[in-house]
């Protein structure tokens, strides 16, 4: 089984070399990295071409939002599965992580799409980022393992390419929450999994940056109208370096 690692860009220079680096620390699977870049003005593009295997670049005239970057980088993909990561999203030891990833899908082939338990940098981490953290990820354990009601961030989502491109991929009029709205539309086709004896770290840095009383309010308008207007009320999702 291949991995292709799906990562959106757009001025990234300052988190991805390091998110790139450490997935290259990967021996144990065969696997691809495509990084797909919204047009940045920084050196995002540079140090892509030095790590990843395909970079594809958008032409600008528009602005790519996370959802087209995602999905131009999965139409590239020639993986059995795609990861989507986020730029700033690691792995501690990928060669431990992404086999025991991998097995999950052996033993359960209903299963079509997992994450793991998302934590901000150990050196970078917040009291309020433990308990937010720490509290969507007891949200995303009972809605995948016991409702079966597909839940999850974009820092972290392994699924089946063949259950990805059966739903045409992620919706792209949704600037926001259209992590989520994939991982709930997987879990109406196939049976889909929080594994918490895994960890993506990520900078946090969004809620570092606007706080996370702002974030929370932002998130919980953007969910409430997602689930019953079938769109976001943000109409951009800012990029936050």
């Amino acid at each position: 089984m291949t991995l292709s690692i799906v990562i959106p860009t757009l001025n990234e220079e300052t988190v991805l070399e390091g998110t790139l680096k450490s997935l290259r620390k990967l021996t144990a699977v065969p696997y691809e990295i495509i990084v797909s870049d919204g047009h940045s003005s920084d050196r995002t593009v540079e140090i892509a071409k030095k790590f990843a295997d395909v970079v594809l670049e958008h032409d600008g005239k528009t602005r790519q939002n996370i959802s087209q970057g995602r999905n131009a980088g999965a139409a590239a993909a020639k993986g059995d599965f795609v990861v989507f990561m986020d730029a700033d999203s690691r792995v501690d030891n990928p060669d431990y992580f992404f086999p025991q990833a991998l097995k999950q899908f052996q033993n359960r082939p209903e299963l079509i799409a997992m994450t793991v338990r998302i934590k901000v940098y150990p050196d970078k981490a917040t009291l309020g980022d433990k308990i937010i953290f720490g509290t969507l990820n007891l949200i995303f354990r009972f809605r995948n393992n016991f409702l079966h009601i597909g839940e999850s961030t974009g820092e972290f989502q392994m699924i089946r390419k063949t259950a990805f491109d059966s739903l045409h991929g992620f919706r792209e009029d949704l600037v926001t929450r259209e992590d989520a709205d994939m991982f709930y539309r997987l879990s109406k086709i196939g049976r889909t999994k929080f594994y918490g004896n895994l960890t993506v770290w990520h900078s946090g840095r969004r809620a570092h940056k606007i706080g996370w009383p702002k974030l929370l309010w932002i998130w919980t308008l953007n969910s409430i109208s997602v689930a019953l207007l079938s769109k976001t009320v943000s109409k951009e999702w800012k990029v936050i370096r």
